[in-house]
């Protein structure tokens, strides 16, 4: 008779603990679903010519006419509504890169697999759940070996978590940085090019040039978290001097356990977030170590690099590159991401319509 009643409590136990369990999984569940919001945004594709350094320019299909294209930053489970205008006179199609279109699969932005591409003048609207959180980004979906890799057609999308990673908690700065690269042989040639035998001979993070990127400006004491996008067909390896940072997540997602590098070897489609204290005041270079990836049509000290800047150095060295430098702040988008949740253009970034 004891055994029976301690069995008894046993089992009322567990399946109360079991049924309290299941009630916080659905309460946690609609909680979040109670607090995610609808997001309308809209994307004109265009004919753009940006200027990647000095006069080298180049024709693109840039979104709202700026290349990286308007940084999109929603929170995990929005119902995301984007309407998208082809402008331009070719077909296009948007992939969000990592959104896993989990029933919604003819969102996923392929085209004659989930939609007809979409044509010259024509409105094509996407509605999608957020989902996962983490670090993403939309692409063009057609003709990607040329219209990705070398016509700009590329954005970040970043989906906040519901619950902040703890390396998330200690961040005070954030930075998106896309690598990308270019064959000069096609600046002008819109519809060609990114065919085997293709030279890449400028390299860029957000669509410039190095000494037209902008310095990653930091304090003492900072936890800074960099976004790291391949987008183009170029793998990269990203070194950062001065420093050891954590690479913590690969394509959106944290990993169970961090790797300690000072450099970063990231192949197309991949990002990577980074980690990083500020605990060491300096000008510190950040550069492509595929050395080649650091000139400007085959001349020296250009392409993928930029400077981490300390604000207690001042830049008055008559020796150093940027000391008269007009600084562009949200260069990489971390004024926009300090921001409520939207859709951003940034002026840093547009271009001029294309000559009809």
């Amino acid at each position: 008779m004891i055994l029976k009643l301690k069995l008894h409590k046993f089992f009322w136990s567990s399946s109360t603990s079991f049924f309290l369990f299941i009630i916080l999984c659905i309460f946690l569940g609609l909680k979040n679903l109670l607090l995610s919001e609808s997001r309308n945004f809209e994307l004109t594709i265009e004919d753009t010519i940006i200027t990647l350094v000095k006069d080298q320019k180049f024709h693109t299909f840039a979104f709202n006419g700026q290349v990286p294209g308007p940084l999109i930053h929603v929170k995990y489970g929005d119902d995301v509504t984007v309407k998208v205008t082809n402008l331009t006179t070719l077909p296009h199609t948007i992939h969000w890169h990592g959104i896993l279109q989990t029933g919604t699969w003819q969102m996923d932005g392929v085209p004659n697999t989930t939609q007809p591409e979409i044509k010259p003048g024509d409105t094509f609207s996407y509605h999608f759940k957020a989902l996962p959180a983490g670090t993403y980004w939309y692409h063009c979906h057609v003709n990607v070996n040329e219209h990705v890799s070398m016509r700009g057609m590329w954005g970040p999308l970043i989906v906040d978590p519901p619950k902040p990673h703890p390396l998330e908690k200690k961040v005070t700065k954030d930075y998106i940085l896309m690598l990308s690269s270019w064959p000069s042989q096609w600046a002008r040639k819109p519809g060609y090019g990114g065919i085997p035998g293709d030279v890449e001979d400028y390299f860029t993070i957000n669509a410039k040039s190095y000494p037209e990127t902008q310095p990653i400006r930091v304090k003492k004491g900072d936890f800074i978290r960099l976004r790291i996008f391949a987008t183009s067909d170029t793998v990269h390896s990203l070194h950062i001097h001065g420093h050891v940072f954590l690479i913590g997540c690969k394509d959106g997602h944290f990993l169970p356990n961090p790797i300690e590098a000072d450099t970063l070897l990231i192949s197309p489609g991949e990002r990577y977030d980074l980690f990083m204290y500020a605990d060491n005041p300096g000008r510190w270079m950040v550069h492509d170590h595929v050395d080649v990836h650091t000139t400007n049509g085959g001349n020296p000290m250009g392409g993928i690099m930029t400077v981490i800047e300390y604000d207690e150095v001042e830049k008055t060295d008559s020796w150093y590159d940027w000391k008269d430098k007009k600084f562009v702040p949200d260069f990489f988008y971390e004024e926009s991401l300090k921001k409520p949740y939207g859709l951003f253009i940034n002026p840093a970034f547009k271009g001029e319509p294309a000559p009809q």
